[in-house]
């Protein structure tokens, strides 16, 4: 996985490319630690993420509540249907913000 960082302000969109699974997961994890020490808006950008596993989906929820602790907010952008599914069947649209 490759995961872009674009900072505008307040603002921090991480953009992940490729999979998002447990080889990758810290990755993200580590990137969204130090984001949301400086943003009060972070953005998941999943237009070009291809496959979210379990160990992907506790990383969000980890984001979440760290989003959440910090006065911050996270939301999911260009999510696919395939990785909506598992979002849907795994309950975390009533948890994170989709857009």
């Amino acid at each position: 996985m490759r995961i872009e960082r674009v900072t505008d302000g307040g603002k921090c969109t991480l953009a992940l490319h490729g999979r998002l699974d447990t080889a990758t997961a810290p990755m993200l994890q580590d990137a969204m630690a130090a984001v949301f020490g400086e943003a009060q808006q972070v953005e998941l950008d999943f237009a070009n993420t291809e496959y979210i596993s379990s160990a992907g989906l506790r990383v969000l929820l980890v984001g979440q509540k760290t989003a959440q602790a910090k006065g911050a907010a996270m939301t999911l952008t260009g999510v696919s249907e395939e990785i909506m599914e598992v979002l849907e069947m795994t309950g975390f649209t009533n948890i994170l913000t989709i857009v």
